[in-house]
């Protein structure tokens, strides 16, 4: 691409079209969300990526080094590993047949550049500044504020110190709050769980350094202390780093041990709450977890270890005798134990239950079924993590209203559309 010409923007109609992806690291990572939420078949094509990739659903994932061919029948590339010689191979290949490709590491010798992107109220802003990453970023962050109402001006905002923990909701990226979308686009760098919402760091600017800190259930994981780590050595560096979880920092997150890490490192801490997913997701789901007449108590626990193990810090014969609702996160692989053991401490067996699956997303699937029945209902349909268990009366509302016991019973998986924040 010339260095004295502008790029044509251009909007590009990628559903159901092949679109390959070489490299596995971060940069492929913020642009999964967006290619997806595109429609596009997307392959990825890389020896090693990182757990956040490995993960994530509705890609075709190829474990190995590029080859000639790799590119055949695409109909838009991205050149994104770390060996410069790979992505020259790779951008010959997509202009000998004619494919747009970006080239990630040296942006103006591709054929296609990618703005900073935002999406607001239906609106979709990009912004391309003459590979001043930063100033489109900037410009637009201020864009994006502005249409959401906003006035502040992403380069009259001070840059903070240290780390801020950011709570990013239950996943979708309109559900975080305007001081973490605010910290996120002033971020140098940003450590990112799995379940922190993958459309927030497409929006990033490509300068800005991210950490896959995904945690995959029976998977790769990166341990806690190394996470304290490298809160604490980049913003000993100079550089303000933003700690991206899921949900809310402190609702089962791990908030306040990193905030404790720092702390005890001299490194300053901003806890920005975010929205927790054990009562978003239900919501999203048109399930109260609390309601006038029906129940007067909502307790979320954890379920990472079965009933009865010796870690556990439940007491789930207590839980049986409650009348209320019972939220419980992380349990997916343990329902069936943790549906027996409420039953076993009191809980009628026929009482309603609901698993809600990536909640407030697009991806969003609601079960349903009864103690007796929620475990069979969520095996069946397939359900994996992340994932909300409800148990109690307001588990079986539907459309505003109890359900019948016969719909109850029946152990049904419904597709589920949230509302649109905006």
């Amino acid at each position: 691409m010339s260095d004295h010409t502008d790029p044509y923007l251009v909007g590009l109609d990628l559903r159901g079209r092949r679109v390959v992806l070489v490299g596995g690291g971060s940069v492929v990572q913020r642009r999964l969300p967006l290619l997806l939420a595109a429609g596009a078949e997307v392959h990825v094509i890389a020896p090693v990526v990182t757990p956040a990739v490995e993960s994530t659903e509705g890609i075709t994932l190829t474990l190995r080094e590029y080859a000639d061919g790799d590119l055949a029948g695409a109909w838009y590339v991205l050149a994104a590993t770390d060996d410069p010689d790979v992505n020259v191979r790779v951008l010959a290949e997509a202009e000998a047949q004619r494919t747009f490709c970006v080239r990630a590491d040296l942006a103006r010798e591709g054929t296609a550049v990618t703005p900073a992107t935002a999406s607001v109220g239906g609106v979709q802003v990009g912004v391309l500044a003459a590979g001043d990453h930063r100033r489109s970023a900037a410009v637009r962050n201020s864009l994006a504020a502005a249409l959401s109402g906003h006035t502040a001006q992403a380069d009259d905002r001070p840059k903070p110190a240290g780390v801020a923990l950011v709570g990013g909701g239950p996943g979708d990226p309109g559900l975080v709050t305007v001081r973490g979308r605010e910290l996120l686009g002033l971020a140098d760098v940003v450590v990112a769980d799995r379940l922190a919402p993958p459309r927030l760091l497409a929006e990033l600017a490509p300068n800005v350094e991210v950490i896959d800190a995904a945690k995959i259930p029976y998977g790769r994981a990166m341990a806690q202390q190394a996470i304290n780590e490298v809160l604490i050595d980049r913003a000993k560096a100079g550089r303000f780093v933003v700690r991206l979880k899921g949900g809310d920092p402190y609702v089962f997150g791990r908030g306040y041990e990193e905030l404790e890490a720092c702390v005890e490192a001299g490194v300053p801490v901003t806890v920005v709450p975010g929205v927790t997913s054990a009562f978003a997701a239900p919501s999203a789901a048109g399930i109260p977890v609390t309601h006038r007449g029906v129940t007067h108590e909502a307790v979320v626990v954890s379920g990472h270890v079965p009933p009865g193990h010796p870690d556990s810090l439940v007491d789930w014969d207590a839980l049986g005798r409650l009348r209320g609702t019972v939220v419980v996160l992380m349990g997916v692989e343990r329902l069936a134990a943790i549906a027996d053991a409420l039953v076993a401490g009191g809980r009628p067996s026929d009482t309603p239950a609901a698993v809600v699956e990536n909640g407030s997303t697009d991806r969003q699937r609601v079960t349903r079924g009864t103690l007796a029945t929620i475990a069979a209902a969520a095996t069946e349909a397939g359900i994996r993590p992340p994932a909300i268990i409800v148990v109690g009366a307001v588990a079986g509302f539907e459309q505003g209203t109890l359900s019948d016991s016969s719909r109850t019973t029946r152990g049904e998986t419904c597709e589920s559309q949230p509302s649109s924040p905006e």
